[in-house]
């Protein structure tokens, strides 16, 4: 069972989606601070936490950020619909993605389900052990990437887009396989959820030989993981 953590003042909103978690087969716990939020994100009992952006003493943004400055637990955040700076901040700050409120419980659900089918997902026995392009070694397995030889921290999401594009190494993927296969969600209109997390990837990756990312845009086509 899945220990799922919820960080949000509004306790009706809470109350409701912890019964329609734990109805779904998951393990709640519920808090309504962002520092009380933090101290048990960093506790190492959760797959996964979704923070409300607004909520007292200490907000969502923050909450993230000093999460992330101890660990890579997938992380969503419940923003205000229509809120792009929240939602882009929360994004470049390694949120591995964002449910606009009011949202339903089934939308929450399905969300998790997506990051945790991933993020847990077992290894096949066709699965290869390492995936290599370039400077680039990716284990699916372990979720463990390096850059040269060095490790490269990636959040959950950033590992997902990351391994679809290095399976398709030399060839343009879309937005919308990306969002499909790395978000677990179709790609919403105007939604720059992708752009932000590969600005982040090639962030922490490094340059090739002649200085470019190996990320590259391709006009009207997506994006391309460069084969050295």
């Amino acid at each position: 069972m899945s220990k799922v953590l919820l960080v949000d003042d509004d306790v009706e909103l809470v109350e409701m989606l912890k019964e329609y978690l734990a109805q779904e087969g998951f393990d709640v716990t519920t808090v309504h601070d962002g520092e009380a939020g933090v101290s048990e994100a960093l506790s190492g009992q959760y797959a996964i936490a979704v923070l409300d952006v607004m909520m007292p003493r200490l907000g969502g943004v923050e909450a993230l950020r000093r999460i992330r400055l101890k660990g890579a637990m997938p992380v969503i955040m419940l923003t205000a619909r229509g809120d792009d700076t929240d939602r882009i901040v929360g994004l470049e700050l390694g949120a591995d993605d964002y449910v606009p409120k009011p949202c339903t419980p089934r939308e929450l659900t399905a969300r998790i389900r997506a990051i945790l089918r991933r993020t847990q997902g077992a290894q096949g026995e066709n699965e290869p052990t390492v995936l290599t392009v370039g400077a680039l070694s990716i284990w699916p397995g372990q979720r463990r990437v390096e850059w040269s030889g060095k490790p490269v921290d990636l959040t959950s999401t950033e590992f997902n887009l990351l391994e679809v594009l290095a399976r398709e190494a030399g060839r343009p993927v879309s937005k919308n396989i990306l969002s499909e296969q790395g978000l677990g969600r179709p790609l919403a209109r105007f939604d720059r959820s992708i752009d932000v997390h590969l600005s982040s990837i090639r962030h922490k990756l490094g340059l090739l030989a002649d200085g470019r990312s190996c990320i590259q845009t391709v006009y009207r086509q997506g994006y391309q993981l460069i084969r050295e």
